[in-house]
Formats: C-alpha cells, sequence, structure tokens
C-alpha cells in the first residue's frame, strides 16, 4: 500500500471520529459531494499540517466545494 493510501485511510478514520460517525458514511458523504479523489491528492497538503487543518478544508469542500485555503 502506498504511503498515500496509508495516510488516507488515517484520514477518513480520524476525520470520522472527529465527526461522530463511521467511515463508511464519511467515504459515502464525500462520494456523494464528490471530493473523494480532491481529498486522496491533496495529501502533500494535508500530510505536513495539522490534522484539524485536513478537517477545516474538507468541511469547506463539503459546504462549499472549495478549499478552505
Amino acid at each position: 500500500m502506498s504511503a498515500e493510501m496509508d495516510f488516507f485511510i488515517y484520514l477518513l478514520e480520524y476525520y470520522a471520529e472527529h465527526k461522530k460517525t463511521d467511515a463508511g458514511n464519511v467515504l459515502k458523504e464525500w462520494d456523494e459531494h464528490g471530493i473523494t479523489q480532491e481529498i486522496y491528492d491533496n495529501y502533500e497538503m494535508y500530510h505536513q499540517e495539522r490534522i484539524e487543518n485536513a478537517f477545516e478544508d474538507i468541511d469547506s469542500l463539503l459546504a462549499t466545494g472549495k478549499h478552505a485555503w
């Protein structure tokens, strides 16, 4: 498994915990909003920052379709 996929799974699980749901529900929501690949592709940015920054960006993508930064 690639480092990107390892981190994506980590991010997915911690985001689900943060939202008090499970990873399956989060992935479904990301897929419904068409942002799953965008999140995966932002490995470099998310991996270098605090996990809370990634959560804020994901929340922005869900709400507006645009990155928080």
